[in-house]
């Protein structure tokens, strides 16, 4: 159980990564640990898509930038992105989603994979130009980008070691 304390604490967002792609097994493992996040009821409700096609992660850069007001890339790098999906129509959808992207995070952390989570998934698929991918995985109207998980192996300074201070107040025993 330490260890998991301590990857929990020492996970940090990458903002630099490497090109050299994750080995199969691995990313599978991050994948599979994104499966089994609490969910309400076990309803399993969100949808993780992996998006690994070079073109398509150039694509879905730009707009994601143009959506932010930049040209850099928003990605930092990563080849490798899982779209997390929630479903509205789930009483907790947008929080079960919530739950994936942590428990991809953290195993990508575990596993010694840097992973950043990226904003503006549901505002990038709101785009005309996106919109026949929801319609290319299947997805239904009900389905909402909730974030965009970058993963890939961490440039040596592309993980910021020291953790900011924790803020005053953050926890309040009553």
């Amino acid at each position: 159980m330490k260890e998991t304390i301590t990857d929990l604490i020492t996970r940090r967002s990458c903002r630099k990564f490497t090109a050299d792609p994750i080995a199969p097994d691995v990313l599978d493992s991050i994948l599979k640990a994104g499966t089994f996040a609490p969910t309400g009821h076990g309803s399993q409700s969100p949808v993780m898509v992996l998006v690994t096609d070079p073109q398509t992660v150039e694509l879905f850069s730009r707009i994601n930038g143009e959506i932010m007001g930049t040209k850099h890339d928003p990605f930092y790098g990563a080849k490798t992105l899982v779209i997390v999906f929630a479903d509205t129509a789930a009483h907790t959808g947008r929080q079960d989603a919530v739950l994936v992207m942590g428990n991809l995070l953290n195993a990508a952390h575990a596993l010694g994979i840097g992973s950043c989570w990226i904003n503006r998934a549901k505002e990038m698929f709101e785009q005309p130009q996106l919109q026949n991918y929801r319609a290319k995985w299947g997805l239904p109207a009900s389905m909402e980008g909730m974030g965009i998980c970058a993963l890939g192996h961490a440039e040596p300074d592309g993980i910021r070691t020291t953790p900011a201070p924790r803020k005053p107040g953050y926890i309040i025993r009553d």
